[in-house]
């Protein structure tokens, strides 16, 4: 039995790109115009916090159920960096509160697509045989 979903996954599909766009967004506003350290400069700083964001971008945008799964790896990148930086640097809390909303929205956002969407397509993980 299938349980129906709270959310559409149309829904669903919004609010996880609302969370990956943001971070998309959010990210180099934040660790190139707005943050004073030094200790990452502007090439380091693309590789390390957009380079990653930019290899799920097409499966998401095309609503691909698979690419809404193994996305949430690339996230906990996002979500780590939101915490150390929540506990390390007082003067970035906001910022990393921004983080933290933006990465997690798209984590559970998408989780859940990625179940819905695959349980309407058909798709499935497959049981092992004993």
């Amino acid at each position: 039995m299938i349980k129906e979903p709270r959310f559409s996954t149309t829904t669903l599909k919004r609010i996880t790109l609302f969370g990956y766009f943001s971070l998309l967004f959010y990210m180099p506003i934040w660790l190139i115009f707005v943050s004073d350290d030094t200790a990452l400069s502007i090439p380091l700083t693309i590789v390390m916090f957009i380079l990653p964001l930019l290899f799920p971008l097409k499966g998401l945008v095309q609503g691909n159920p698979y690419t809404y799964a193994w996305s949430n790896f690339i996230v906990m990148i996002y979500f780590l960096h939101s915490l150390t930086t929540l506990w390390v640097s007082a003067d970035e809390k906001l910022w990393a509160l921004g983080e933290l909303f933006f990465a997690s929205v798209m984590f559970i956002a998408g989780s859940y697509y990625a179940k819905y969407r695959g349980q309407e397509l058909g798709l499935s993980i497959r049981k092992k045989k004993e």
